[in-house]
């Protein structure tokens, strides 16, 4: 298994890992690998943790990093970093992989001084990235209520102290939006790959039986 940076050459293929890994899982049919197609010319994104994850030379994974900001209660906004989407190929999913990429990244982020991490997940596989509930460090979620513990909204200080005794709310980037705010963008460009049945499935987004 090695971990290295995304190249151009990669751009198609891990787009299409990206839609393979989150086909039906938030949403029937999934729209992160039209995100991650939009982000590489966004200011915000961080080329420096871009990483692919290859196993037998066959391109199994990707993680990606983006600038991000806090609106402080008392006026003003403080820099954050979050990540996302992380795809890992269906055959090798629940196998480690996925956590042995997010931690292989986190720690690149360290070395370059990225001081705190917002993103929305699962906690009982982000904690054991280090991932805590955001509330514990009172940053809030911008789309709940303020006293709300937002089970799924998770937060780390890389850096001791960076975030210090402050407060205030979160909004993920503009960027990760783009599908939504440019909907005949997105279907004229998911329109370039096979298609696949979608599906409304339990555990998805507004879902109701």
């Amino acid at each position: 298994m090695t971990i290295r940076l995304e190249q151009t050459k990669d751009f198609r293929e891990i787009e299409n890992l990206t839609r393979e890994a989150f086909w039906n899982v938030y949403r029937p049919g999934c729209t992160e690998h039209y995100v991650l197609n939009q982000y590489r010319t966004n200011p915000d994104f961080i080329p420096e943790l871009d990483f692919v994850m290859e196993e037998d030379n066959k391109i199994i994974g990707h993680v990606m990093f983006s600038k991000a900001e806090i609106m402080l209660d008392g006026g003003g906004s403080f820099p954050s970093w979050t990540f996302g989407p992380i795809s890992i190929h269906p055959d090798y999913k629940r196998k480690g992989y996925g956590l042995k990429l997010l931690k292989y990244a986190i720690e690149a982020a360290k070395e370059m001084g990225i001081g705190l991490l917002q993103m929305e997940g699962n906690i009982e596989f982000y904690k054991h990235a280090g991932f805590d509930l955001a509330s514990k460090l009172k940053i809030h979620y911008h789309a709940e209520p303020r006293d709300a513990e937002v089970p799924y909204f998770l937060a780390q200080e890389l850096i001791p102290g960076y975030w210090g005794n402050r407060e205030g709310t979160y909004c993920p980037p503009k960027g990760y939006f783009v599908a939504d705010e440019n909907p005949e963008a997105f279907e004229a460009y998911e329109a370039t790959f096979p298609k696949k049945e979608k599906l409304r499935l339990p555990g998805q987004l507004g879902y109701e039986e």
